[in-house]
C-alpha cells in the first residue's frame, strides 16, 4: 500500500470514528446501563440502589402479571401479523398489473402507515367510543346495534387488532408488492406456453418467488408487534389486563410502581425474545434463499 492509499484509509477512519462514537453512546451505552440496572433495586424516585443479584429476573417470571401479559402480546402478535400479510397480499396481487390511477391509489392505501400511530389511536378512541363514536352511530342506523368497543373485555383486544391491521396492512402490500414485480416475465410467459393452470401458476411460480421478502416483511412486523405500545396507551391504556402486552406491562412497572430495576429486567427479557424471534426468521429467510440459489453455501 502506498502512502498516498495508507493517508487516504485513515482520512475514512477519521471522518467514519465520530458517527461510530455518536451511535456507540446512543445504542451501546444505553443497553449497557440497562443491563446493569436490571441486576438492581433502583428506583425511579432516586436514591441509592444497590446490586441485588437476579432476583428482578426471579421476580419477572414470578409475576402472574407476565404470564398475562406474554399470551396477551402472543395472541396480539399472531393475528395482527397473519391478517396484515394476508391483506397486504391480496392487495399487492390485485394492484400487481399497471391501471390507470394506480399511483393515486397506492398513495391513498399508503396513507395509514405513515401517519403517527399515538395520534392515530386518540382519533380511533373517539371512533370506537360507544356512546357517541361514528362507527357506533353507523351500526346503530343499519340494525346491528352498539357494540362497546373500548369496554367490553371481549371486543377491547379485537378494536386494538382492527387498528393495527388498518395501518399496517399496506406495509405488507408495499413490501409484497415490489416482490411480485421482481419475478422475470418470461416465467409466466413459459408457464402459459405450457398451459398452466392459474393455481400452478401461483403456487410454483409466484408464491416460491415472493417467499423471502414476504418473511422479511413478517420478521419486520413481527418484531414491530411484539414491542406495540402506542395503540394499547391511546385506546384502552397501560393497566387494562384484556389489552395489556408487555410493553405496557413494562411502562406500567417503571412509571406507576417506580421500580428501573424490575423494569429494566422486563426490558431484557423483551428484547431476548425480539432478538431470538428475529433469529429464526432469518434463518429461515436464508435457507429459503439457499434452496433457490439466491445465497451462497
Amino acid at each position: 500500500m502506498t502512502k498516498a492509499e495508507l493517508h487516504t484509509q485513515r482520512l475514512k477512519h477519521v471522518f467514519i470514528m465520530p458517527a461510530l462514537v455518536f451511535l456507540i453512546a446512543l445504542n451501546i451505552f444505553p443497553l449497557l446501563y440497562n443491563v446493569i440496572l436490571a441486576f438492581s433495586d433502583a428506583e425511579l424516585s432516586g436514591g441509592d440502589w444497590q446490586f441485588i443479584g437476579g432476583d428482578n429476573f426471579a421476580e419477572v417470571f414470578e409475576e402472574p402479571r407476565f404470564g398475562t401479559a406474554i399470551r396477551t402480546t402472543a395472541t396480539f402478535v399472531f393475528l395482527a401479523v397473519t391478517a396484515e400479510l394476508l391483506i397486504g397480499f391480496i392487495l399487492a396481487l390485485t394492484l400487481r398489473e399497471p391501471f390507470k390511477g394506480k399511483s393515486a391509489v397506492l398513495t391513498f392505501l399508503l396513507v395509514p402507515m405513515m401517519l403517527s400511530p399515538a395520534v392515530m389511536g386518540l382519533y380511533w378512541n373517539l371512533i370506537l367510543n360507544g356512546h357517541y363514536g361514528i362507527l357506533n352511530f353507523v351500526l346503530n342506523l343499519s340494525g346491528f346495534g352498539q357494540p362497546q368497543w373500548l369496554t367490553d373485555p371481549d371486543l377491547k383486544l379485537f378494536s386494538v387488532l382492527l387498528v393495527d391491521i388498518w395501518m399496517w396492512s399496506p406495509f405488507m402490500m408495499l413490501i409484497a408488492l415490489a416482490g411480485l414485480q421482481a419475478i422475470p416475465r418470461h416465467l409466466y410467459e413459459a408457464a402459459a406456453i405450457d398451459r398452466a393452470s392459474r393455481f400452478t401458476v401461483f403456487w410454483r411460480i409466484t408464491l416460491p418467488l415472493c417467499a423471502p421478502l414476504l418473511f422479511l416483511s413478517v420478521l419486520f412486523r413481527t418484531t414491530d408487534a411484539l414491542k406495540q405500545f402506542d395503540l394499547i396507551m391511546a385506546i384502552t391504556g397501560p393497566n387494562d389486563t384484556a389489552t395489556q402486552t408487555l410493553s405496557a406491562l413494562l411502562y406500567q412497572v417503571m412509571l406507576r410502581d417506580y421500580n428501573i430495576g424490575l423494569g429494566s429486567a422486563y426490558a431484557l427479557v423483551i428484547l431476548v425474545i425480539v432478538i431470538a424471534l428475529a433469529s429464526v426468521f432469518i434463518r429461515y429467510i436464508d435457507t429459503v434463499q439457499r434452496r433457490q440459489g439466491r445465497a451462497s453455501p
